[in-house]
This record gives structure tokens, C-alpha cells and sequence, in this order.
């Protein structure tokens, strides 16, 4: 489980697990805190309870709310009744990503030869309280590589941090697909084809020749709105060309 320092805030939802039970309140483990939980038997459910034992059980794990702390006796008091339906999912998409967010941790800590809780000491905290989150920090990390270097922790964890970011928020590349049709009655078409497609001059463009008047165009690009842009300016460009060489010329996008 995804650890955090200190205590949750007022409205946060954390995972828990019931560890005894009164007659009025469950008693719980914070899973991501190094903290206690409360749930009242009134913050249970939204109705009138006779037996609390009928809601909740000994060592089952509950999501809750934060509604109240008492940071003198590190005790953070809880609701079930407070969790809608909505922030249930937006907690496990968080709750996901902040696992993935572990595992990278962990597998830099293992290049250093450091346990998850070493690395969490060392790193981990610190990355968790500067950028909102484990996963938030790896991911910020991998668009700015320079945030690495505002950050004060030894030159080795940064390394190892770097290696394993690249390796996990690898930049996805997508193909765009275009279908070009050209045409030329000319004598000398086949070369006037030949001298409209040389104005198809973009880094990565793959021209395939399909059948009369066919062809086929791919461009792969991990920035697709503009690698887009800059294929539609080229094939407008062409369009142009096309008319000045007494070309027929039409292109369609594809998916």
C-alpha cells in the first residue's frame, strides 16, 4: 500500500481496515497513514443503526472519509456514509496510479540496493509531498527532466530515478494514415507525378505506391496535432502543385 507522511486532511478519502469493534464505533488501521481511525456507529450508514457488527467487519478494508482529526492522539475520525458513489472511483483511479507510482520507487530503490520503506525515506516522502503524489512526480518528471535537479537528494537516486522514468513514460508515437490519388492524361504524367509527390518533405513521411492512381501515406509522430497540421500544409501545398503540373489530385485522412 502507497505510503504517506504525517496525517490525512479534513475531507480526504483513505483506505481503512477495521482491526476491533465497540458498541459504538469501529476501530481502524489508516492504510496509507501511520495513523488510527474512528468510525462512529452515526457515520456508518444513512439510517438508524441497532448493531454496528451488521455494517462492518473485523479486518475488512473500507474506503472512509476524513471528517474530523485529532492530531494530540494521532486519531483521525471517519465516516462511510460521507462516500459517494463518485468519489469511490475518483479515489481508485488515484489509488491505481499512485501503486504504479510505488513500483517505480521501488524498482529504483532496488538498483540502489535500498528496501521500499529506505526509499520512500530517502525519496520517496519528499517527492510524494513536493509534487502531490508519487505518480504525479514521475510523470512531471518526465516532461521537465531538469525538475530532477531541483530537488535536494543524492546525485545516485537521481540517476536511478531518471532510468527507470524513461523506461516507464516512454513517449507514445501514433501513425497518421493519409489515402492520395494523382492523375495525369500528360504524355510525361508519370514524371509530373513524380515532381508533385518530391513536395511531400517531411522528416518520417513513408510514401507507398498502392495502384493507379493510388498511394498510400504514413507519418509516425509522437505530437500528433502537429505532426497533423504540418502533413495537411504539405498536402494542401501539393493540391497546388498539382494544378500548376496539370495533375488531378484528391487525399483523404484515414483511420
Amino acid at each position: 500500500m502507497v505510503k504517506k507522511k504525517g496525517l490525512p486532511n479534513t475531507g480526504e478519502l483513505v483506505f481503512c481496515t477495521v482491526q476491533r469493534i465497540t458498541p459504538f464505533a469501529a476501530w481502524c488501521k489508516l492504510e496509507e497513514y501511520n495513523a488510527e481511525g474512528m468510525i462512529h456507529i452515526s457515520e456508518v450508514a444513512g439510517k438508524w443503526i441497532h448493531d454496528i457488527r451488521e455494517f462492518v467487519k473485523v479486518n475488512k478494508q473500507y474506503m472512509a472519509k476524513v471528517v474530523r482529526i485529532d492530531e494530540e492522539k494521532n486519531l483521525v475520525n471517519l465516516s462511510l456514509k460521507r462516500v459517494s458513489r463518485y468519489d469511490e472511483k475518483e479515489k481508485i483511479n488515484e489509488y491505481r496510479k499512485e501503486q504504479r507510482g510505488e513500483k517505480i520507487l521501488e524498482h529504483a530503490g532496488k538498483e540502489l540496493n535500498k528496501s521500499l520503506k529506505q526509499s520512500y525515506e530517502e525519496v520517496g516522502y519528499l517527492l510524494n509531498e513536493t509534487f502531490g503524489g508519487l505518480f504525479n512526480a514521475f510523470e512531471e518528471i518526465s516532461k521537465s527532466k531538469d525538475l530532477l535537479e531541483t530537488l535536494d537528494i543524492p546525485k545516485t537516486w537521481k540517476e536511478a530515478l531518471l532510468k527507470i522514468i524513461e523506461k516507464n513514460f516512454k513517449e507514445k508515437e501514433i501513425v497518421l494514415k493519409v489515402e492520395l490519388e494523382l492523375k495525369s492524361y500528360a504524355e510525361d504524367g508519370v514524371e509530373r507525378i513524380k515532381k508533385v509527390l518530391s513536395g511531400l518533405g517531411i522528416n518520417g513521411l513513408e510514401i507507398s505506391y498502392i495502384s493507379a492512381p493510388k498511394y498510400r501515406l504514413e507519418l509516425k509522430t509522437i505530437d500528433p496535432k502537429t505532426g497533423e497540421k504540418n502533413l495537411r500544409e504539405k498536402l494542401e501545398a501539393l493540391v497546388k502543385s498539382s494544378k500548376v503540373n496539370e495533375v488531378e489530385s484528391s487525399y483523404r485522412f484515414v483511420k
